[in-house]
């Protein structure tokens, strides 16, 4: 896959949400006069009454899924005056049960995407937060669990809502469950340390694989990857097909060689990763394996939130990335290469080899590329951990939405098993009485 292709207009008005097409939200982007242009599966999922809704007036789907009329018109003065709107609550019957939504919207503004100038949001579904919310409400009121029961209950629904969070950006999250309006994100200048890798042949994988059994592979792929990511320091960016983005220093940084360094590490553990989980994959029907090819730049980048204050896209732009996916294209399969300014950086502890001087399209000069072999400190190497990753069913994969409705059906058998356990206790109290 080639970095080239992602950069069409449509793929930029895919990506300029979080993750619009595979999303569990339901997301819709509309003009600046709210005509809908697009709304992801989820949405034909989640509100199945309303058929095809492009261009169709927004607030007119929100009054046919019940939207209170007054509700609606301080949608469309907020989004008007304010340019967002933030709806934590939105109750609405379908089939005769009660479901609750979170509506996050915001107005987009981009002179160099003038294309993405519009409306952009998605419906958060929280029945499930609520309805534990409610139980455990219930629990209290009725004084028929003790501490410990309801403390558990309690880390269950904390559980829950952090893998809800996997799903959604950090600015998102924040505002559904912190009940926090958002801070203000200002674009900032920044010297990042730019990763960039995809999988060899991917489209060839796609077309021979079963949809299942890829899912499977790439589910589990990206899952790796971002554990990985996380336990190094890195912020996701966001994925692209099989592609990932990921930069180092931002929001936090401990100096730009320590970013380069941790970026390097990521790298060659994901690499060894990879090696590890092949034999996993050839069993899923990946014969030869998977391959990954990887590109890391550095260099000063702007990174923020753009077009306005509650944006569901926090990103980085800049020449370094460009150079990244210059630099992940031409890799060799399983290899890193690096860009000069981040090798000097690495320098005294990684071991690299020159590969050639090259002058990628759009850069002025040329640029030496060096490919990473290793650490060279035997202690760093040493103490590099396996990151063999067996969990419970329910965190099999980050981008699986079956893994949510998994991890529900788990709370439901906790609940049985609580309160099968507080009727034996109920039994033996009364017994003892007698």
């Amino acid at each position: 896959m080639k970095i080239e292709d992602f950069f069409n207009q449509q793929n930029i008005i895919d990506l300029s949400f979080f993750n619009f097409s595979n999303a569990i939200t339901a997301c819709y982007y509309a003009r600046d006069n709210l005509e809908i242009l697009k709304v992801n599966d989820n949405f034909l999922e989640f509100f199945p009454i309303l058929g095809n809704v492009n261009n169709v007036y927004f607030p007119d789907v929100l009054e046919q899924i019940g939207l209170p009329g007054k509700q609606i018109e301080e949608f469309v003065r907020d989004i008007n005056e304010k340019g967002m709107v933030l709806i934590p609550e939105i109750k609405i019957s379908i089939d005769g049960k009660e479901r609750v939504y979170s509506l996050l919207s915001t107005r987009t503004k981009n002179d160099s995407f003038t294309y993405l100038n519009g409306v952009q949001g998605q419906f958060v579904d929280r029945t499930t937060e609520f309805n534990l919310r409610k139980e455990r409400q219930n629990l209290l009121d009725e004084k028929i669990r003790d501490h410990e029961i309801i403390e558990e209950k309690s880390r269950q629904l904390e559980s829950l809502a952090k893998r809800l969070a996997k799903y959604l950006s950090p600015q998102i999250y924040q505002s559904i469950f912190k009940n926090e309006d958002g801070g203000e994100h200002k674009h900032a200048r920044k010297n990042l340390t730019i990763f960039l890798s995809d999988i060899v042949k991917f489209t060839d994988l796609a077309d021979t694989l079963e949809p299942e059994r890829l899912a499977t592979v790439i589910n589990s792929y990206l899952s790796e990857m971002s554990l990985i990511a996380v336990e190094c320091g890195g912020t996701i960016d966001k994925f692209i097909g099989d592609a990932v983005l990921i930069f180092f220093g931002d929001p936090e940084t401990e100096g730009e060689t320590e970013d380069a360094l941790k970026c390097a590490e990521m790298a060659i553990r994901m690499l060894k990763r990879v090696g590890e989980l092949n034999k996993h994959w050839k069993k899923l029907g990946v014969i030869d394996g998977l391959k990954v090819r990887m590109g890391i730049a550095t260099g000063f980048c702007t990174v923020g939130n753009f077009g306005s204050d509650l944006r569901l896209d926090y990103t980085v732009l800049g020449s370094p990335v460009n150079m990244a996916a210059r630099l992940q294209t031409m890799a060799e399969h399983n290899s890193i290469l690096i860009d000069e300014y981040t090798k000097d950086l690495i320098n005294d502890h990684v071991s690299s080899k020159y590969i050639d001087e090259i002058t990628p399209k759009g850069f002025a000069r040329p640029v030496q590329v060096y490919r990473i072999n290793d650490f060279k400190s035997a202690e760093h190497r040493n103490r590099r951990k396996s990151l063999t990753h067996v969990g419970e069913r329910v965190e099999v994969s980050v981008l699986d939405s079956s893994n949510i409705r998994a991890a529900i059906e788990e709370l439901k058998h906790i609940q049985e098993k609580f309160e099968r356990d507080y009727a034996d206790l109920e039994d033996k109290k009364k017994n003892l009485t007698s």
